[in-house]
Order: structure tokens, then sequence, then C-alpha cells
């Protein structure tokens, strides 16, 4: 059994060694290992009186060269805060909390709320570090203001440029610079303003959400409009998908199965609950998965996984599912049945039919494994004529099922 608190994490600060506590001091100078990337290893070279081991490039998340060394004395060096989108994260997940002290010092995002005089706890803080812009999409409400982790010199251009995409070019930007350093630069533009230029590549940005006329807010409520969505004609409507994302029960983490995607609303609309969501959209048309792709990072969920196969045998190449939405195929009674012998435990299970032969294995799955089915019938008023009246909509027939 490796010896108590063997591994420290150190968080460093661009100042270097002239921030750190002696407590700090002391794990660096006493480790017989000293991980760290070569930037942190440059700024605590006077310390370090041991092996210096550089991370490897890529990242190896599984932390070999550590587990390799467990019970020495280790230390690790890290930005900021090391819990906070660091390098302490990912060490949280292979070793024990009783194995390892941290030792943080203020993270960028504290940092730049002090310069700007922000109160931290009303700001949205995300990291887009090695993560696709088009993830910061959900956080673009009106007047919320944002501070953003980036990857590079290239990350503030790369954000000012989707801002404008979006309507928001009168957007407020404010990039901060080696923060805690003696080279800390902040630069403030509006975002079609904003004029590329020699940018530290350690650097964060503070976003205040202005709106233009042809802003599109992306609106937080289930059920977005059908026109959000590039499509064939094969989507799950916005009301019937507002009352499927009801029935699907989302819950943090939890991973979807969206069979028959279509245009990948369902999937698409599950991943905007929140963050920590996991879902995998199977269309069996190459086309129609292509533009779930796209639709997916439109809407600022490009890690939705889009596979392009045919239900039920795609089902043997995923992880277990939390719920399962059958949208295309269910009158396929092998496509039902092998989304059940899937579910975990708990997990939850909703087919939408629209066709007499898709319903028929529905009521015989009702009677089969109970659950509920609902009738959906709506009609949207419209013009008749110089008049109005009610156009009804093909019924949707939904049972929805939950896994003892």
């Amino acid at each position: 059994m490796p010896a108590a608190k063997w591994l420290t994490v150190v968080g460093i600060g661009e100042d270097g060694i002239d921030g750190l506590s002696e407590q700090a001091k002391a794990a660096i100078s006493g480790a017989d290992l000293v991980f760290g990337g070569s930037r942190h290893l440059a700024l605590a070279a006077p310390l370090i009186t041991a092996q210096a081991q550089p991370w490897p490039t890529p990242f190896d998340s599984t932390l070999a060269a550590v587990r390799a060394v467990r019970g020495e004395a280790v230390c690790v060096l890290a930005s900021g805060d090391p819990m906070l989108h660091g390098v302490g994260a990912t060490l949280s997940r292979v070793f024990a909390a009783d194995e390892m002290q941290v030792l943080p010092m203020p993270s960028a995002f504290s940092l730049a709320a002090s310069r700007l005089a922000w109160p931290l706890a009303e700001v949205t803080t995300l990291s887009l570090h090695g993560r696709d812009v088009a993830h910061v999409r959900r956080y673009l409400q009106p007047g919320r203001k944002l501070l953003v982790l980036t990857s590079d010199s290239q990350g503030p251009a790369a954000m000012a440029a989707y801002l404008c995409d979006h309507g928001l070019g009168g957007t407020t930007l404010t990039v901060l610079e080696a923060l805690g350093g003696s080279g800390e630069k902040i630069h403030r533009s509006h975002a079609a303003s904003f004029q590329p230029r020699d940018i530290h590549p350690l650097n964060l940005l503070a976003v205040e959400i202005a709106a233009d006329a042809t802003a599109d807010f992306l609106p937080l409520a289930p059920g977005i409009a059908d026109d959000w969505f590039d499509h064939d004609g094969q989507i799950t409507k916005r009301d019937i998908r507002a009352l499927t994302l009801s029935a699907l029960q989302p819950l943090p983490g939890q991973l979807l199965w969206d069979i028959g995607g279509g245009a990948g609303s369902i999937a698409i609309e599950w991943l905007l609950q929140d963050p920590s969501m996991h879902a995998v959209s199977v269309e069996r048309h190459a086309e129609r998965a292509a533009r779930i792709s796209r639709n997916a990072r439109r809407l600022g969920v490009p890690d939705l996984t889009v596979m392009t196969a045919a239900a039920p045998a795609a089902y043997a190449n995923l992880p277990p599912p939390d719920a399962v939405f059958i949208g295309g195929g269910g009158s396929n009674m092998a496509v039902i049945d092998g989304a059940i012998k899937a579910l975990r435990a708990g997990g939850r299970l909703v087919v939408n039919a629209v066709t007499l032969e898709t319903e028929n294995q529905l009521i015989t799955a009702h009677k089969n494994h109970g659950g509920r089915l609902l009738r959906l019938a709506l009609a949207e008023a419209q013009a008749v004529g110089k008049l109005t009246g009610w156009r009804a909509a093909m019924p949707v027939t939904q049972w929805s099922w939950s896994k003892p």
C-alpha cells in the first residue's frame, strides 16, 4: 500500500516560485520526481532538486508515468487551481483522496474576476481548451457574462468570429493575457472590431454578451422551433419533441440512444439539457447522418456521436444507455426488443409512432410490459381562404416505459 499523501499537486502561477507558500516550495524541493508541463517546470526550476519529467505529447490521461512511481515522493505542477479544469481533476480519477494533497493558487478565473471586479458567483465559467468553440453556444444569452479559458493565441479571434456569426458583434471581449505574471496584459474591444494581434498563448476571455438586431439566442426550454434544424421532413416536430423529452426524463450525465435520428433534434435537445449529458444518434442514411452532425455543431453540441448504421445491428457497438428514443424503425419489433434488453436498470424507453403498423407494435409492447400509452393529437390554426381554421397534424402514438 502506498504511503499516505505521497503525491502532492502544486498550483503555480505566472509569478513562479515567488507566489508559492513555504509548504508548496518544500513539496517541490523534497520530491523524488516532479511532473509538469514544460512551462511549469521552467517556472519551478530553482526549487527542483530531483528529476523533472515533462508530460508526454499527447497527454496521457491514464497517467501511466505517475502510476509507475506510486508511493514515492512525487510532485505534480499545475496552473493555478489544479482542481479547476486542471490536471488535479485527472489525478483524482486515478488516485484516492488519501494518497494526494493539493496546494492550489488562485485560478485564472479568480484572477480575471479580481481584475474586472466581476462577482465570480454571478459569472459563467467554462473551458474551451482543446474543445470546439461551438461549445459556448448554449451560454450566449442576453446580458450574460462569461469567463472562458482558451487553447492558444488563436482562441480570442475564433471566439470573436463565432460571436459575429450569431449576431453578437456588439459583445465586449476582454483578453486577459499571462495573468499574475510580469507580462500580464489586458485588452478590450467589441467582437465586430476585434483585430488579430500577437496574443500570449496563455490567455482568458471575458465576454459581455450584447445583441445585434440579427442575434439568435438559443431558447432554454425544450421544444425549440423546427427551423433551428436543417431537415428533409424527417424530424420530430417541436410540440411532440417537447413531450418526448419530458417522457425521456433526462438526468445529469446520462446517455441517450436516439434511434432513427432524422435531423438529430431529440439527441441535440437532450444534450442541451445539461453539459454533462451524452448522446448517440443512430441514422442509417449517410446524408441524414451528416446533416445531424452539422445541426449538432450549429446548436452548440458538437460532441454528439453520430453513427451511420441500422438498428438493431448498431446496438452491439454502443455502451449501455440510460434512455432510448425510437423515432424511426419502430415497426420492426426487433428494434424495440433490442433497446429493452440494452437499457440499464431504471432506464427509460420512449417510442413514437405515426403509422398503424408501428402503433400495433406499441399496443403489443404496452400489453406485455406496461408503461404509458398516449395518443398525441395536435391542431394548429391556419388560414382557410380569408378565414381561419384548425389544421390537424398526423396523430402520434407514444409508448413510454421504465425498465425495472
